[in-house]
């Protein structure tokens, strides 16, 4: 195969991301879309034509869409509650031989909890595909470059790196489905934690060794509703998405720490910090690794570019400059380029390089089957209020409070 052509299942707002990057794709174009929302379908495939990246069919139906004999691979876009159902169908049609299909790329995160995360992994197997994990903040340039430099350097004349800390922080998604932990299956955590904690199982990992030799040990987390609880933000949440939070609420904040047993039997320590609560010029991702003589920082906000209007200047509110924008006035800081600077277009360049060569991700939805289990791992341990063992087989059937509409945010004070 000298071309592929990629079918994306969604057409919403990290679908568009992914579009934005393919610019910087080579031997690959998208041409084809599913959303059963066809007019947002067709605003996605008209900014992939005058990107010059695709001229993609759109569907209304997934099977139909699956069967197009130019769609090769299948980007899922489209909200986590519906990934398991597309993973099914996918699967259905390949076995009966009624597609051209060899991989298959799933967005972060994986599932809404290991069983149906499981589910994915055998079925994606089973058929025989190759997959991959989009979890665009290993693909970053800034974090490639920062464990480039930390195990060519560092780990060698010093020693591994010992601490990793991961960081994703903003004010609150725009979809009103995140808003519903009871379809999402959680908040912040299982929105962006998912991130964090891959993004430092990255860094910490020896690029000489398999991701296996880094096993988890434990997990100690907290989650906390710090705003979207409290009146005025109560009521916004409720006028604008329709969403009792005071009914339902779920976690805006999360602190998630995870001790890894290395290679050679020492211990090394993840922290994952991450925030719908945040406040500041739009979402921020931040990095540092620590190790015996050295460290390094990653943060998205502190970019060589950035832009000041005065009170005069009157802008409608919008994400012109950075994503989750917060204000139009003042000095705020400007990405050039948001899909290369988060990863995804690295992320999709790579994917599609497997993909055509027959080769199997190296980030694949093993690692997002190992994320949900660590998620769901510290949702238990913030029920307990303390660190648990982790063991992933326990986790099998276990739905986390927030999901369920349990959760009380008061629980936080509660120590077992």
């Amino acid at each position: 195969m000298e071309k592929l052509g990629v079918g994306f299942v969604g057409s919403g707002f990290v679908a568009r991301f992914h579009a934005l990057s393919w610019t910087g794709v080579r031997n690959a174009e998208i041409s084809a879309i599913y959303n059963i929302r066809e007019e947002s379908a067709r605003r996605l495939a008209g900014l992939i034509e005058s990107l010059g990246i695709g001229k993609p069919k759109v569907y209304t139906d997934l099977r139909r869409m699956i069967s197009d004999p130019n769609v090769n691979a299948v980007w899922i876009l489209n909200p986590n509650f519906m990934r398991v159902d597309v993973v099914r169908a996918i699967v259905e049609e390949v076995t009966q031989g009624k597609t051209n299909i060899v991989g298959v790329c799933c967005e972060k995160p994986l599932a809404r909890n290991v069983d149906e995360a499981e589910e994915m992994v055998r079925l994606i197997e089973k058929a025989g595909l190759l997959h991959g994990y989009l979890e665009n903040q290993v693909f970053a340039p800034s974090a490639m470059r920062a464990k480039e430099a930390v195990w060519k350097y560092g780990a060698k004349y010093s020693g591994r790196p010992y601490l990793a800390r991961a960081a994703e922080e903003h004010g609150g998604p725009h979809s009103p489905w995140f808003w519903n932990p009871q379809i999402s299956g959680g908040g912040v955590l299982l929105d962006m934690t998912c991130h964090s904690i891959e993004a430092s199982r990255y860094l910490l990992t020896n690029p000489e060794k398999p991701k296996e030799a880094l096993k988890p040990i434990s997990v100690q987390s907290i989650i906390a509703s710090l705003k979207w609880t409290r009146e005025p933000y109560l009521s916004r949440l409720k006028e604008r998405y329709g969403v009792d939070y005071g009914r339902t609420p779920a976690e805006d904040y999360a602190l998630t720490l995870i001790v890894y047993e290395d290679e050679d039997g020492s211990l090394v320590l993840s922290e994952a910090r991450t925030s719908w609560s945040f406040i500041g010029p739009g979402l921020r991702l931040t990095f540092e690794i620590l190790g015996p003589e050295y460290s390094v920082s990653i943060n998205t906000l502190q970019q060589e570019l950035n832009v000041f209007f005065s009170r005069n200047v009157k802008i409608p509110p919008g994400e012109e400059f950075v994503e989750k924008q917060a204000a139009e006035q003042g000095l705020m800081p400007m990405i050039p380029n948001e899909t290369i600077t988060y990863g995804y277009q690295d992320e999709d360049r790579y994917m599609v390089e497997c993909f055509l060569k027959g080769v199997q991700p190296e980030e694949n939805w093993r690692d997002g089957l190992l994320v949900t289990q660590l998620m769901m791992a510290a949702y238990l341990s913030a029920e307990k209020g303390r660190r648990i063992r982790f063991r992933p087989e326990e986790l099998r059937g276990y739905r986390p409070k927030v999901q369920l509409g349990e959760w009380e945010p008061k629980s936080i004070i509660e120590v077992e």
